[in-house]
């Protein structure tokens, strides 16, 4: 059994900050837990902008806090988000990520994540290997 706390993660190698300043993302599980899938913790910070494309990960997204929307660049739709809200990246969708007020995003990534991706210039995380 896996047990984890946020303020354990807080300002540990698992608590990433966007070199943009954009988000902050606390990894509470990760590739090397072995649970076949990552989940973070993320906060999505008010005023921000974010282009982001997973061609290598499948994401879950659901909204907790804040307000913001999510534009899908490869259908032209932009659906509004809010607490309650989930969105599901199954196609690999090129996306514009916008918040209105600090939104705060449970995020669950299949394959999971090992903790040292970064978006590159083209919005997309690597496949690493733990």
């Amino acid at each position: 059994m896996i047990i984890r706390k946020l303020d354990e993660i807080n300002d540990s190698d698992q608590d990433v900050l966007a070199e943009n300043g954009n988000w902050r993302s606390r990894r509470l599980l990760l590739a090397r837990d072995g649970m076949g899938f990552s989940m973070h913790d993320t906060l999505i910070y008010a005023g921000t902008e974010t282009f982001i494309h997973y061609a290598n990960h499948l994401e879950a997204v659901y909204c907790i806090e804040g307000e913001g929307e999510i534009e899908d660049l490869d259908n032209g739709v932009t659906t509004q988000l809010q607490a309650g809200t989930l969105y599901a990246l199954n196609g690999h969708e090129r996306h514009h990520l916008r918040a209105r007020k600090t939104m705060r995003m449970v995020c669950v990534f299949n394959p999971p994540v090992t903790g040292r991706e970064v978006h590159d210039e083209n919005g997309v995380y690597p496949l690493l290997k733990d």
